[in-house]
């Protein structure tokens, strides 16, 4: 049984999060840790969590703590309803975003509705704050829109290094029950003559988790036609490494994995040491 984080931000409630736990569930029982943050801003206090500048203290409005309740009762309701073994967490305070930091380093994923977790901040800010989240993060990230097909195909993203190794083991490690989906694992360089890096090692390593795998390659710069590519893959999941703290600027700003989870087009998981 795995445990998995779906966090909520208080006064959204992810619909596609939830629902992707209920199919998770529906495969192999989870238990499921609802998580309920206040509606506040976030500036400075991943910062101040480390021990630098000066926190802004949210003002926790009535209105708020009565939505959040609404919401936990909500989950509540639909875990009961479908068979899912359940725990809330709540923080009404102004370090909530830390102490989510430290309910990941307890869990083995957790799960973002991307489309309304601080959805009030703005498209910009959603990414700035995705970075941080995902580097602070101790255990894997899903991000799901709200509305998606369930997987009936995986793909993983493949380019050599060993964060993208990391992150398709770890989801194979953490779905086994997903493993015998069609597979494609890929590589995009737009040079033609460029093959598979370490080709028989990750195709010896993939193929014992992965029964229905197949490589392939895209003669394509992933930058700027990837998402273009993937968006046109109906009932998928993307498997991507996130590429460590110093990277993130780059997953984020430069990387065919900001267009994906802006445009709320499939489920991404994401994992890093």
């Amino acid at each position: 049984m795995k445990k998995i984080i779906l966090a909520f931000d208080g006064i959204h409630f992810s619909e596609g999060a939830f629902e992707f736990a209920r199919r998770l569930n529906e495969s192999q029982p989870i238990l499921l840790t609802g998580v309920f943050l206040p509606q506040a801003e976030l500036a400075n206090l991943w910062s101040y969590a480390d021990g630098v500048g000066t926190p802004y203290i949210p003002l926790i409005e009535q209105t708020d703590t009565d939505q959040i309740q609404k919401n936990i009762d909500k989950f509540e309701k639909l875990c009961k309803g479908n068979g899912i073994d359940y725990r809330v967490h709540k923080d009404l305070f102004d370090l909530a975003l830390p102490d989510l930091r430290k309910e990941s380093r307890y869990a083995d994923l957790m799960i973002l509705g991307s489309e309304v977790f601080y959805g009030n901040l703005g498209i910009h800010s959603i990414n700035d704050y995705l970075e941080e989240a995902l580097h602070e993060m101790a255990c894997p990230v899903l991000l799901v829109p709200e509305k998606f097909d369930f997987p009936e195909s995986i793909i993983l993203a493949y380019d050599g290094t060993e964060e993208s190794v990391y992150a398709i083991k770890q989801f194979a490690y953490l779905f086994p029950e997903l493993t015998a989906k069609q597979t494609l694992l890929v590589y995009a360089n737009e040079d033609p003559e460029e093959d598979f890096p370490d080709k028989i090692q990750i195709e010896e390593l993939a193929a014992r988790h992965f029964s229905d795998l197949t490589l392939f390659k895209l003669d394509i710069n992933p930058k700027k036609y990837f998402s273009s590519w993937i968006v046109q893959k109906k009932s998928t999941l993307l498997v991507s490494g996130s590429y460590g703290r110093s990277g993130m600027s780059l997953l984020f700003k430069k990387s065919f994995v900001k267009d994906i989870i802006v445009e709320h087009s499939l489920p991404v998981f994401i994992a890093h040491k």
